[in-house]
């Protein structure tokens, strides 16, 4: 095992050496970007007569002109194929813009009507070397390299246009996150091999790829070896493995979940239709699966328990309390308000309502809160019995619980229509998320809908399970993932979910004081909406006290009214914010 582990990080570390060794032979050469330059792409080419000559005499001229045929402007060609050619604009007539220009014409060679389109000219620099300095083996059409900023530092990748004897013409393919053309000095002509190299994850890990890794792999750990969460934990493990994987500039938009916004050259989520990753997390960031999640919970969620011993509710009210009090701790240190609901949500440790509540009002937010509330979800066995136990006595996690009554068809079937016409009109925010939750549990109760609740339960379920998953696992990538507010964000998950366990079992001693049939306070804490593994939580602590104690049934109750209340709890905040 140490053997293997010396090798994967020889590995690692191998590509900061691969490229400082094949860089010495590159050519470079210096670089110039001209704001006042514009270039279009007319829909003509060497085969209609234009010539290929950048920079010298015998390159095509024309005229751009009006929809009504004045002039507008000139223009030289800067380099023609077969099929259509990318032309300089070289002067305007007086008074006239670019915002006048409808056509081309190039009469000597009789083409009276060319369209064209406007390009990218911020894109377009100038290489000051030509065929006269760089071999033309070397620098020629369609030749890529890498553009540096002042300190040496990758700046963007770029392609070769066209090359002259003197100078050349190149186009930015894609500039590096933060950087712009004001930041580029000079730039290089990369070889194949070096192609291959740069194209490499090796030439683009960073230690940040290497920590997230390392968290990944402990999610499929805890999921594998510790039967935690695995349903949730292992889609996630594994996309946090696909997040990290180094991609580099060339194919980052076309891969990642994230894209370099053209304006902004920041990372913003994909919104190209080529990122298969963009396409799965769109389902996410358009908070398309979270309702779909909830749709199959209600269809394999049993309110028995809950109707039975409707005070349940009441504890499954009181344990969102986390969410209220980390609403007040994210605005504390300085998240905006929207930004501190989304943070708050993951005290319901409820999965798809802290990522659907964050689709709304926290898009950017939405990897390290759906990371946090999940993480929290699969140790609700380590981080919920020290806090039950430290807030009850052993006397008190002793009581014993009246069996609760047998639950009617007709209460069965009415709850969830009245439970959605109530909830939802408290909170009407909350409407994408209960509607579907009491309409999967109308699909089991009814009892003529069995085949729909089978599918809404199982295949759609699992099918939305594994791909949400995915895409947040996926959307922690180190670059975009491993910053101060994501470790806040963690450190306010934990708070949000200790105080939510401690607000259900103190409210469960609350009650019994003015109760006469006394609660056993374990089950307060099966309010946190973690179905079922907080209910399962409180009666595995409770028979460590008294192995013929079930408390089970009757923590499910507060657990199912956990699931609403979150659910409540966000819709209040998406009506506020």
């Amino acid at each position: 095992m140490k053997r293997l582990a010396c090798t994967l990080l020889a590995l690692l570390l191998l590509p900061g050496l691969l490229p400082a060794a094949s860089a010495a032979g590159r050519p470079t050469f210096g670089v110039t970007f001209d704001g006042s330059a514009e270039y279009l792409r007319i829909a003509k080419g060497t085969d209609h007569g234009l010539k290929n000559d950048y920079g010298g005499p015998g390159a095509t001229t024309g005229t751009l002109l009006d929809a009504q045929d004045r002039e507008v402007a000139t223009f030289v060609t800067a380099y023609a194929d077969d099929f259509e050619t990318i032309v300089r604009v070289t002067g305007y007539a007086d008074g006239r813009t670019s915002a006048d220009i409808d056509h081309a014409v190039i009469p000597a060679l009789g083409l009276g009507y060319i369209t064209l389109t406007r390009e990218n000219s911020s894109a377009y620099f100038r290489i000051d070397k030509g065929s006269g300095q760089i071999d033309p083996h070397v620098l020629k059409r369609a030749a890529k390299g890498m553009l540096y900023d002042a300190q040496g530092r990758v700046a963007a990748i770029y392609s070769v246009v066209a090359v002259g004897a003197a100078e050349s013409l190149g186009f930015v393919t894609q500039f590096a996150r933060g950087y712009y053309a004001h930041d580029v000095r000079t730039g290089d002509i990369t070889g194949y091999f070096d192609q291959i190299i740069q194209g490499s994850g090796f030439s683009n890990f960073t230690y940040g790829n290497l920590v997230m890794i390392a968290i990944g792999l402990l999610f499929l750990w805890l999921a594998i070896s510790k039967d935690y969460e695995p349903l949730l934990l292992v889609p996630i493990g594994f996309g946090i493995l696909v997040g990290n994987v180094p991609l580099p500039l060339s194919i980052f938009n076309s891969v990642s979940v994230y894209m370099i916004d053209p304006v902004s050259h920041e990372y913003v989520f994909n919104t190209g239709s080529n990122s298969v990753m963009g396409m799965i997390y769109f389902g996410v960031r358009s908070g398309i699966f979270p309702p779909l999640i909830f749709l199959g919970i209600g269809a394999m969620t049993d309110f028995a328990a809950l109707l039975s011993n409707p005070k349940s509710l009441l504890l499954g009210a009181a344990a969102q309390i986390g969410i209220f009090i980390t609403f007040l701790g994210a605005l504390a240190l300085g998240f905006s308000p929207q930004s501190a609901a989304s943070i708050g949500i993951i005290g319901g440790a409820d999965g798809p309502t802290a990522i659907f509540t964050a689709s709304r009002l926290a898009p950017a937010l939405i990897g390290p809160i759906a990371i946090a509330a999940y993480s929290y979800m699969a140790m609700v066995p380590i981080i919920q019995p020290p806090i039950m136990k430290l807030l009850t006595s052993r006397e008190e996690r002793l009581i014993r619980m009246k069996p609760g009554r047998k639950v009617s068809r007709f209460e069965r079937v009415a709850f969830p229509i009245g439970g959605m016409l109530v909830t939802c009109i408290v909170a009407p925010g909350g409407l994408p998320l209960l509607g579907p939750l009491f309409f999967g549990n109308l699909l089991k109760e009814s009892g003529v809908t069995g085949r729909l609740a089978k599918t809404a339960a199982n295949a759609m379920l699992d099918i939305c399970t594994i791909l949400l998953g995915l895409a947040v696992g996926a959307s922690t990538s180190a670059q975009a993932f491993l910053n101060t507010r994501s470790v806040m964000i963690f450190a306010l998950g934990c708070v949000a979910f200790g105080t939510a366990t401690a607000g259900g079992v103190i409210f469960a001693k609350i009650m019994n004081v003015f109760s006469t049939e006394k609660v056993n306070p374990l089950i307060g804490a099966a309010g946190v909406s973690a179905v079922p593994d907080s209910a399962r939580v409180a009666h595995m602590v409770g028979q460590a006290e008294d192995p013929t104690n079930y408390l089970l049934q009757h923590a499910m109750g507060p657990n199912v009214a956990g699931v609403i209340g979150s659910a409540i709890a966000a819709g209040v905040f998406l009506g506020l914010f």
